[in-house]
């Protein structure tokens, strides 16, 4: 297993990576890299580029100039497909359906062989924990059990790299908590994780951290080596602290009248 911080084990890496979207760019420039096996959180105020910045990895955002390799391919190759996992904000599973029903039907989807296709079910479902409750419907589950679901749809043929946008968005601290210990799970068996979020405090839950605003990106790395940077404790500290040294405080004042 490579570790991360060894030479080769970067999963994804951007340089100059630029998005345009109906006549509007919304990546501006934005150059980061992930290693393997690491929990990497994707940071910033809602309507930043987040949700385009995932797309662009997984492969299905157009308008994309610069250069975005993931797992030593162009982002889109055909070869990713089956190697990344990925659960948008949106619901990606059937409510009419059971827990088990769904992940047989992406699992079939995703080209699971016939013969494997019960045990990889099963292996998910163990996973994310809802052994329990895998015959019921979805539409019968509580918002931390749906979550779950569709993180278990992207995990099905263990992918080495998760991407997960928004994943904890509407669930309670305790919940929020139980989805991040999961994620760190899957880093310590070898998945490398992109996980975005408007929520500050959960950055002191990542490894590594890409802060994002307005298109740009703010810093990224180690989430230690960012708080000592900004003399910081906590992410949140630290992203407004990036902020101002981008943007002194007086032109804030001003932009915000």
């Amino acid at each position: 297993m490579r570790k991360v911080g060894e030479p080769d084990g970067v999963v994804v890496e951007a340089d100059g990576l630029r998005v345009v979207r109906g006549g509007r760019t919304v990546l501006v420039d934005v150059g980061f890299s992930v290693p393997a096996c690491s929990v990497t959180g994707l940071l910033g105020p809602s309507g930043c580029g987040k949700s385009t910045l995932l797309r662009s990895v997984v492969g299905i955002q157009a308008g994309l100039g610069g250069r975005l390799e993931v797992l030593g391919l162009p982002a889109g190759s055909a070869a990713l497909r089956g190697r990344i996992g990925y659960a948008s904000q949106a619901p990606s599973v059937y409510p009419d359906v059971s827990v088990r029903s769904n992940l047989r039907y992406f699992a079939t989807a995703l080209g699971v062989p016939r013969a494997r296709r019960t045990m990889e079910v099963d292996r998910v479902i163990a996973a994310v924990d809802l052994v329990a409750c895998q015959r019921r419907l979805v539409r019968r589950l509580s918002g931390g059990q749906r979550a779950r679901v569709s993180l278990a749809v992207a995990l099905l043929g263990s992918p080495p790299l998760l991407v997960l946008d928004e994943p904890t968005v509407g669930l309670d601290p305790v919940l929020r908590r139980e989805m991040w210990e999961l994620f760190a799970s899957f880093a310590a068996q070898g998945v490398t994780m992109l996980v975005s979020s408007h929520v500050m405090d959960e950055a002191d839950r990542c490894d590594r951290l890409l802060l994002l605003r307005e298109g740009r990106v703010l810093a990224h790395g180690p989430r230690d080596e960012l708080l000592a940077r900004t003399g910081t404790d906590r992410a949140e500290s630290a992203f407004l602290a990036l902020v101002e040294q981008r943007c002194p405080a007086p032109l804030l004042a001003a932009r915000d009248r």
